[in-house]
């Protein structure tokens, strides 16, 4: 009999730590090749890992709940095979996913800033990646930590206990996370913090929740959490401003539909406007490269590559944005097939963890919805976001050599919503007017 070292597969460039979320094999259980033993959770996606031998589960090393680094062996396997017996298993593609994070969630953890003053080894309490990310820019210490209470499910600190803490400390004020025994009782409390000598900082006031008997209480899922949370993050970092655009598509309606059927026949795939945008989006920002980049303190950091996230809602009602990445380099046919492939996976919830990471610029679509425009929140650590409107005909005024005439036309709104700490209103507003200007300018004779 030889044993088997299971390590905990890599899911992405960035991503060094998972969460295990279930056993699904316990010791004593036998394998076969390609099952499950473990469900496991990032920022980025929740992932199955499977076997890739078969035999018997041993020995589990970590728990249910406990964070694990990459690479590191978390079960013991034992195999009739004779040869070696500590093969790690660390290829990207072991880890299936079957649940996508939420828009931007490598703002949650970077795996660059999250350093040596928090370690996970280094304190019984679980400390989120974003607590960890937030406690390491403020140079709080694990023992520092450790002394803050907190309000969340069995005393876990969130991090809004963690900025009311340092808001105090900064501001001299008193330490007011304490939870109070009656936090453990059915009914909601709001721990206030206490007063400070600063007369600007005001007591936060506890907020009744009334609930009726016809009411029905629904607990946020994982996921759920962690986009709320990411929202709240985004608006607190970027000072938000949206910039809109009305763009006259009809030459890209026209042109779609004139090559939708042979297209699709040709290349066995539909032509959405999706990958007409992103078209229109990559050629914008390389005329305002600006726009293509992100915040780290008091630097500017300009991106090399053009990474376009495309946001889509999932069955769920939750938020996934799939990147395609170097979307400059790709003709109309790569980009309407890369498009189809995430949005199909997103769907079935087959993406990678990799294909969720790394955008640097986001689109999303609120027209699918029947909405005409929107003002989207920022992807965090990007500066920017673009909604694209239904698009609609509408009676519009067209100037001809002989006068100016009203025309049926498809008109669409765009709006783009930017971090005015980098952004101004000169370059945002100049940016999506140039988007526009691509679609509007749409060749009507395209070959593809």
């Amino acid at each position: 009999m030889a044993q088997y070292e299971l390590l905990l597969p890599k899911m992405g460039e960035s991503v060094a730590e998972a969460t295990i979320i279930k056993w699904v094999k316990q010791p004593g259980d036998m394998i076969e090749m390609d099952d499950t033993i473990l469900e496991i959770a990032t920022d980025k996606v929740d992932s199955e890992v499977p076997s890739p031998i078969a035999g018997k589960l041993i020995k589990q090393l970590f728990k249910e709940d406990e964070v694990v680094q990459v690479g590191t062996v978390i079960a013991i396997i034992e195999t009739d095979s004779i040869g070696d017996e500590h093969v790690p298993v660390t290829t990207q593609d072991t880890a299936e996913p079957i649940v996508e994070s939420i828009p931007g969630a490598e703002q949650l953890v970077s795996n660059d800033t999250v350093r040596t003053a928090v370690k996970d080894n280094s304190s019984d309490r679980f400390y989120s990646p974003l607590v960890k990310n937030i406690a390491t820019q403020e140079n709080i210490a694990v023992s520092e930590l450790d002394s803050i209470s907190g309000t969340g499910a069995e005393g876990r600190l969130t991090k809004d206990d963690l900025l009311n803490y340092i808001q105090n400390k900064k501001t001299g004020g008193s330490l007011g996370n304490t939870v109070s025994e009656t936090a453990k009782s059915a009914e909601p409390v709001v721990v206030v913090n206490a007063p400070t000598n600063n007369p600007s900082i005001q007591p936060i006031k506890p907020v009744s929740h009334s609930v009726s008997g016809g009411d029905e209480i629904i607990e946020m899922d994982r996921m759920r959490k962690l986009i709320a949370e990411h929202m709240v993050m985004s608006k607190q970092t970027s000072p938000h401003v949206t910039s809109f655009v009305e763009a006259d598509v009809t030459n890209l309606v026209l042109w779609r539909e004139k090559v939708k059927n042979s297209f699709e026949k040709r290349e066995n795939e539909k032509i959405t406007f999706t990958p007409l945008f992103i078209e229109a989006v990559a050629k914008a920002i390389k005329d305002y490269p600006m726009i293509n980049v992100s915040v780290s303190g008091n630097q500017i950091i300009k991106k090399k590559d053009i990474n376009i996230g495309m946001a889509a809602a999932l069955p769920s009602g939750n938020l996934i944005v799939p990147v395609i990445k170097n979307a400059d380099q790709f003709n109309l046919v790569g980009l309407t097939k890369s498009v189809n492939d995430l949005a199909k996976r997103a769907r079935i919830s087959k993406l990678k963890p990799d294909e969720t990471q790394n955008g640097t610029f986001t689109l999303t679509n609120v027209g699918s919805f029947g909405n005409v425009m929107g003002t989207p929140i920022i992807n965090q650590p990007q500066v920017a976001i673009l909604a694209v409107g239904a698009i609609k005909k509408k009676p519009a005024v067209l100037e001809t050599e002989f006068g100016d005439v009203i025309a049926i036309r498809h008109m669409m709104f765009l709006s783009l919503s930017y971090d005015h700490r980098v952004v101004d209103g000169a370059l945002g507003g100049s940016f999506v007017r140039r988007v526009a200007d691509y679609l509007e300018n749409w060749d009507l004779n395209r070959e593809i």
